[in-house]
C-alpha cells in the first residue's frame, strides 16, 4: 500500500466515512469498511478493496467493462489509497477508448494512470500501461522520458528497463531492446519477462538455440506464459537433435496464487 494525498486524524475518517457511505453500494462491505475506519485500521479496507478489484478484472476479462468500471470506482472509493483500483480503472477505460475510439475514454485513462503513479511511484503495470497509450498516441519522447525517469529513480530494479526494452523494440531500435535486456538481467538474472523478450529478439536474429535457452530459463522462474511455452516447444521439435539440452537455472519458481486484483 502506497502512500495517497489526503486529510489526517479524525476529520480523515470522517470525510471517508461520508464517502464511503455516498458512493459504495451498500450491503456488508460497507459496513465492514466503516467499521474498521472507527476502529482506527485500515486493513479491512484494504482487504474490501482488494475483493472488489478482483471481482471488477473478472468482469473485465468477460467483457463487461461498465460492470467492472463500478466495481473499480467501488475499489478506489474503499481504499484511496490503493493504487490498483485507480490502474485497472485507467486500463478499461484505455480499452474502451480503442474499442469505441472515443478521445474523452483515453484521456481519462492517463489521468487515473498518473492518480495511479501518485500513490505508488514504482506500479511495474502502471508505468507498462500508460507507455502503450502514450506511444499508440504518437508520443513516443514523452513515453522514453517516463520511463527513463522511473528507471533514474530506481537504478537497482530490472522492471523499468524491461520496459524500455520492449519501448525500443517496437521503435525499431532492436539493439537498443537487447541492450536494455540485458543491463535487466544484470540486475535481476531470474527475471522471467526480460528472459522472455530476450529470447524473441534471439529467435527473430535467427539464434534459435539461445532463443530456446532463453525461454526455458523463463519458464522456470514463470511457467503460466502459454505464449512463451509454446515457442520453447515449436524450437525444441524444430531443431531436434541439435536442440541444447534443457535449460538448467537457479532461484525459486512461481507458485499460483489468489485470483488477480489488477489487469494483466
Amino acid at each position: 500500500m502506497a502512500k495517497a494525498p489526503g486529510f489526517s486524524g479524525m476529520e480523515a475518517r470522517r470525510d471517508v466515512m461520508t464517502r464511503l457511505y455516498r458512493r459504495c453500494s451498500g450491503g456488508w462491505e460497507c459496513s465492514l469498511c466503516a467499521l474498521t475506519i472507527l476502529l482506527g485500521s485500515t486493513a479491512g479496507c484494504g482487504m474490501v478493496a482488494n475483493t472488489q478489484n478482483a471481482q471488477g478484472v473478472k468482469l473485465y476479462q468477460q467483457g463487461y467493462y461498465p460492470q467492472a468500471i463500478q466495481k473499480f470506482q467501488q475499489a478506489t472509493a474503499t481504499d484511496p489509497k490503493d493504487p490498483d483500483g485507480f490502474y485497472n480503472l485507467a486500463a478499461t477505460y484505455q480499452r474502451l477508448g480503442k474499442l469505441n475510439n472515443r478521445k474523452e475514454d483515453l484521456v481519462q485513462a492517463e489521468s487515473l494512470y498518473n492518480q495511479c503513479l501518485d500513490r505508488d511511484p514504482n506500479q511495474a503495470d502502471c508505468y507498462r500501461g500508460l507507455t502503450v497509450l502514450l506511444a499508440e498516441q504518437q508520443r513516443t519522447d514523452e513515453a522514453q522520458r517516463l520511463l527513463q525517469g522511473w528507471a533514474a529513480r530506481y537504478p537497482t530494479q530490472a522492471a523499468p528497463k524491461v520496459e524500455l526494452a520492449r519501448l525500443a523494440e517496437e521503435l525499431g531500435d532492436k539493439q537498443t531492446a537487447k541492450n536494455n535486456l540485458i543491463e535487466a538481467l544484470a540486475i535481476d538474472p531470474y527475471n522471467s519477462r526480460a528472459l522472455a523478450a530476450l529470447g524473441k529478439i534471439h529467435e527473430e536474429s535467427g539464434n534459435a538455440s539461445q532463443a530456446l535457452n532463453d525461454y526455458e530459463r523463463s519458464l522456470w522462474h514463470d511457467r503460466f506464459q502459454p505464449d512463451v511455452a509454446a515457442r520453447a516447444a515449436a524450437l525444441r521439435t524444430a531443431l531436434g537433435p541439435a536442440a541444447p539440452p534443457p535449460a538448467q537455472t537457479g532461484g525459486s519458481r512461481t507458485a499460483t496464487g489468489a485470483p488477480s486484483s489488477t489487469i494483466r
